[in-house]
């Protein structure tokens, strides 16, 4: 604990381990066993490693204990977020203020979860990510490399709205391949996948798969136009 900097009221349970200059703000909670990386800034109110818990009526199985979440190194939590149980945050992630990433997430390095974002559980985020102020992430998404997600996009993965039991061995969340972006207060139908660099224009409602390099828009959205040439990922500057 040499290397680590830490405010008041700070609970840090049993066999939590840090790497070298480790920032922790004040009321921190940590829970056992997680892994902290060098150069890591935790901030004010931030959870992390917290099991997660379930409604009485709630659809989800009961689980164990789940093992520890892993933090890599050069990591900023920002404050009140909250990083739950069997999460891997990679190298140099941003997390800002008010966050939520559920249990059994990866996020890949250089990735930036936006204020008030929420990840929900058994997602895969890849790199170089931009998920912005209060998108929504839905359980068993799956996010590729280099894709942004404006503020108030809406992704899910439940065609059935609750009632029948036929739902329940049904849940699919969206796939956005490599380059993929998603305008502003989009919604994402469930099972939906975007195609390396397709595009959403602000407010969609995406109803089929967007094909690759495509750009779509309205409700339903449609095919408008291929995107520019300019903006396609493999012709930015490394």
């Amino acid at each position: 604990m040499n290397d680590v900097t830490k405010g008041n009221h700070v609970t840090i349970e049993e066999n939590v381990t840090f790497g070298k200059n480790v920032t922790i703000g004040h009321n921190v909670v940590i829970y056992k066993g997680t892994c902290i990386g060098d150069n890591v800034t935790i901030q004010d109110n931030a959870v992390i490693g917290k099991q997660p818990t379930r409604a009485k009526i709630s659809i989800l199985p009961a689980t164990d204990d789940l093992p520890p979440s892993e933090i890599g190194s050069g990591v900023t939590i920002g404050t009140s977020s909250i990083i739950y149980a069997h999460c891997k945050i990679g190298d140099n992630v941003f997390i800002a203020d008010l966050a939520t990433v559920r249990e059994r997430v990866s996020i890949g390095d250089y990735t930036i979860i936006g204020r008030g974002a929420a990840v929900e559980n058994d997602c895969v985020v890849g790199e170089y990510c931009k998920l912005e102020t209060n998108c929504y992430i839905t359980a068993y998404s799956n996010i590729g490399d280099y894709v942004f997600v404006a503020p108030g996009v809406i992704t899910t993965n439940d065609n059935f709205m609750g009632r029948s039991k036929e739902r329940l061995d049904k849940f699919k969340g969206v796939t956005v391949e490599t380059g993929g972006r998603i305008g502003a207060n989009a919604t994402i139908l469930p099972g939906k996948t975007i195609k390396a660099d397709g595009t959403i224009a602000a407010g969609s409602v995406v109803t089929k798969d967007v094909e690759k390099e495509s750009l779509v828009m309205g409700s339903p959205a449609k095919e408008v136009s291929k995107v520019n040439g300019n903006q396609l990922l493999r012709n930015q500057e490394s």
